[in-house]
C-alpha cells in the first residue's frame, strides 16, 4: 500500500486528519508536457518530456532549398504563374479561417493513390511559408510510401518514426528549408507497424505542442481507403482537405472518403489536375494586361 493510503489509516486510528502539504514546484520557464507512453508490445521506452520553449526554432539546423527536378513545387520566383496563384487562393482561403476559428493543424489526403495529395500538400506548406513571420512545418505521416524527403533531396531519418521511438530528439528531426519559413520533418527510419506507431499518444501531444512554434503544420498522410493512417490523424488535428483528381476519382471513391471521415472536420476539397490549357489561359491574359499596364 502507498504511503499516502498508510498516512491516511494512520490518522483514521488516531484521529489526527491534517496531513503535511505536498511541496509546491516552481513555476517553469517554458512550456510542458509530460507523455505518457502507451507503446505496443516490442516497443522499449521510457517516459520524457517534450518541450517546444521560445527558442525551439533557433536550434533547428537549415538545409539549402534543392527540389527535385520532378518535384514540382511552385517556383517562389515567379509567383505570377498559375500554379503558385492557385495555392495562394488556398492559402488566402485557409487563413481567413483560422482568423474565424482555431484551426492550426491540417491533414492533406486523397481517397486514393496517386491523386496529387503529397504534391497539394507540400506546395501548401511552400505557399504558406512564403508569408513574413508564418513558420510552416510540412510532416511526412506516410510511413509506408513517404516523398517528402525525396522532394527536398534530403535524408529520411532522423524523422517522425525516430522522434516517436525514442531514438531522437524533436529538433533534430526537423529541418528547416533555405531562408524560407519553411520546415519538414521527414517520415523517418521504416516501421512494420506505421498505425500502431502513429496509435501512441505521443503523436496527439505532439500535435498539441506543435502549433506553439509553428503557425501551420500541414500533415502528408497515406490515402483514406488503403490505409486507416488519415482517419487516426484526423482525430488530432483541426480540420482535414481531401484531394481529387479529375478524369481519376470516382464519386464513390469520394463519398467513401468521407463516410470513413464521418464527414468531420472535412474543410474543403482539392481538385487536381484541371487541362492545362483551361488553367493557363486565364492568367496568361490577366497578366498580360497587368505587365501592360504597368509599363504604361
Amino acid at each position: 500500500m502507498s504511503r499516502v493510503h498508510d498516512a491516511l489509516r494512520r490518522a483514521e486510528q488516531t484521529g489526527v486528519t491534517d496531513l503535511p502539504p505536498e511541496p509546491i514546484s516552481a513555476p517553469s520557464a517554458v512550456a510542458t508536457a509530460t507523455i505518457e507512453f502507451d507503446h505496443p508490445p516490442g516497443y522499449v521506452s521510457s517516459e520524457r518530456d517534450l518541450i517546444i520553449s521560445g527558442n525551439f526554432l533557433s536550434r533547428i539546423k537549415e538545409v539549402p532549398f534543392t527540389p527535385s527536378v520532378d518535384s514540382h513545387l511552385i517556383d517562389i520566383s515567379k509567383p505570377h504563374e498559375a500554379p503558385s496563384e492557385e495555392f495562394r487562393t488556398l492559402r488566402t482561403r485557409l487563413n481567413h479561417l483560422q482568423s474565424v476559428q482555431p484551426i492550426n493543424t491540417l491533414v492533406v489526403t486523397s481517397p486514393s493513390p496517386a491523386e496529387g495529395k503529397s504534391f497539394a500538400a507540400v506546395n501548401l506548406a511552400l505557399a504558406e511559408a512564403q508569408l513574413a513571420n508564418n513558420p510552416t512545418l510540412l510532416v511526412d505521416c506516410d510511413f509506408r510510401r513517404p516523398i517528402v524527403h525525396n522532394l527536398f533531396q534530403t535524408e529520411r531519418a532522423p524523422g517522425l518514426t525516430d522522434y516517436l521511438l525514442g531514438k531522437a530528439p524533436l529538433e533534430d528531426c526537423i529541418k528547416k528549408v533555405g531562408n524560407v519559413g519553411l520546415y519538414i520533418l521527414p517520415a523517418g527510419e521504416a516501421v512494420i507497424n506505421p498505425l500502431e506507431l502513429l496509435n501512441l499518444r505521443e503523436v496527439k501531444v505532439l500535435m498539441e505542442q506543435l502549433p506553439k512554434a509553428f503557425k501551420w503544420v500541414v500533415l502528408d498522410s497515406p490515402p483514406l481507403l488503403f490505409a486507416a493512417d488519415a482517419n487516426l490523424l484526423s482525430t488530432f488535428c483541426s480540420g482535414t482537405v481531401l484531394v481529387v483528381r479529375i478524369g481519376t476519382t470516382t464519386i464513390d471513391s469520394v463519398t467513401r472518403a468521407m463516410q470513413s471521415l464521418c464527414e468531420n472536420n472535412v474543410l474543403g476539397i482539392i481538385v487536381n489536375g484541371a487541362r492545362r490549357g483551361e488553367l493557363y489561359s486565364k492568367y496568361t491574359y490577366y497578366h498580360s494586361y497587368y505587365y501592360a499596364r504597368a509599363e504604361e
